[in-house]
């Protein structure tokens, strides 16, 4: 993978139809949610801040948002309750290593639909990417 702000991802081959953006500016969590993802969705671009976070779900219209809450420039509350206001449509799953409950709570009410604890993204990231899909919230269970 290259190690530009913003990476095309297309050389994956999808499974499904829905498009996902990915936003987390670590390299090797990056690559492990990337591994996670492909075999079922198509993830089409990484982006490593917030505000190409932004600028890239506007312009790409992805299905989902699979989002880290601590990134340059912008975090990720703050990326994707400007989405939201500017009217994305676009599912969002957090990923991150933050367990506390005030957390999870600021992510949804900035418009999330699921929060996956990075110690279980193996576990949970396709599973919450699934259930917010089909309208329904998910919260990795160490929570």
């Amino acid at each position: 993978m290259e190690s530009r702000d913003d990476t095309s991802v297309a050389e994956s081959r999808p499974v499904s139809p829905v498009r996902i953006l990915l936003a987390d500016d670590h390299e090797a969590i990056l690559t492990r949610v990337i591994e996670v993802l492909a075999p079922h969705y198509d993830v089409i671009r990484v982006v490593r801040d917030g505000a190409a976070l932004v600028e890239k779900a506007a312009s790409l219209d992805p299905d989902v948002l699979v989002v880290d809450i601590c990134m340059p420039i912008l975090d990720g509350i703050q990326a994707v309750d400007r989405l939201r206001n500017g009217g994305s449509r676009a599912k969002v799953v957090f990923l991150t290593v933050n367990e506390g409950a005030d957390f999870v709570q600021a992510c949804f009410a900035a418009g999330a639909s699921g929060y996956v604890v990075k110690s279980r993204l193996a576990n949970d990231l396709v599973f919450a990417t699934r259930e917010a899909l089909v309208g329904r919230r998910f919260v990795s269970p160490t929570l």
